[in-house]
């Protein structure tokens, strides 16, 4: 089954169910990221390695072409490397690129803010302002994904911010934290909580914040 214009992947599903091969196209990442997690939320683990995504980068040469030629989509696919949900908004985010949800109990979610930035130049004041949107936003933690290591003076600030702990677990979190692209895509994963997968479990808890 083919679907050149999937959207937000009701054809791909029935395909999946029905034991049929099939193909999808769209031209957001946001689509193609939205089927992904929806696939992943309805099989779960049976999903993994039966199909393919073509178009988004899968090394550190890749993710710099996408950013020079949408940082947009750059972002939205950062975001995604983390089970975040991508901001919708090219402006005014606020500083929000993405948000990875997590519960905190039966009825409420906590939040992590994701700021992505591709450019080579990350300061201290870059993390000074993500620790300023995580408290005005209300989040538990905020997460900053970068295209180079951190330099001394970032570290120092990140190591400034404290911790969270989460109320079940008794599990100590870094408050604010980095990772780059490098080790995202060499499969290493932030220090936070589980995440629910967005678009799909998120809509469900009718408790968390917009």
């Amino acid at each position: 089954m083919l679907d050149p214009f999937c959207g937000c992947g009701t054809t791909i599903d029935a395909a999946q169910k029905l034991g049929r091969q099939w193909v999808g196209i769209d031209i957001t990442y946001l689509a193609i990221d939205l089927i992904d997690k929806r696939l992943r939320h309805t099989y779960g683990d049976s999903i993994d390695g039966t199909y393919k995504v073509h178009g988004i980068p899968h090394d550190l040469d890749g993710a710099r072409a996408l950013f020079e030629a949408n940082p947009f989509d750059f972002e939205r696919w950062a975001v995604s490397m983390v089970d975040g949900q991508p901001n919708e908004k090219q402006v005014g985010d606020k500083g929000v690129d993405g948000i990875v949800r997590f519960p905190l109990s039966q009825t409420e979610t906590g939040r992590v803010v994701v700021s992505v930035k591709g450019g080579k130049t990350v300061n201290p004041a870059m993390v000074r302002d993500l620790i300023g949107t995580v408290n005005t936003q209300r989040a538990q933690m905020g997460l900053l994904i970068i295209m180079q290591e951190p330099s001394r003076g970032v570290r120092e600030a990140i190591n400034r911010s404290g911790s969270y702990e989460h109320p079940l677990t008794g599990t100590t979190y870094p408050k604010i934290q980095a990772v780059t692209l490098g080790e995202l895509l060499d499969g290493k994963r932030p220090r936070i909580p589980t995440a629910i997968l967005p678009y799909v479990k998120a809509k469900a808890r009718a408790s968390e914040q917009p």
